[in-house]
């Protein structure tokens, strides 16, 4: 297993985010291998780390309503 140090991570907060603290995720695109992923609520939480090809998978289908509602 790899180490990330996210303590240079910049955080970008999701576009669906709101005032009224919404179920909102932060993501970091400072790293080419790995997206880490956070709640936005919680900063210092955990993160989960996905690799960038599933990560852009993933974005792709929700972009794409390919998920559903």
């Amino acid at each position: 297993m790899r180490t990330v140090d996210l303590s240079i991570a910049t955080w970008r907060k999701s576009s669906y985010s709101n005032q009224d603290g919404g179920a909102c995720v932060e993501v970091s695109g400072d790293f080419a291998a790995v997206v880490p992923v956070r709640d936005s609520k919680n900063p210092h939480g955990p993160v989960l780390a996905f690799g960038a090809p599933g990560w852009a998978s993933f974005v792709s289908a929700v972009k794409d309503g390919a998920l559903g509602a």
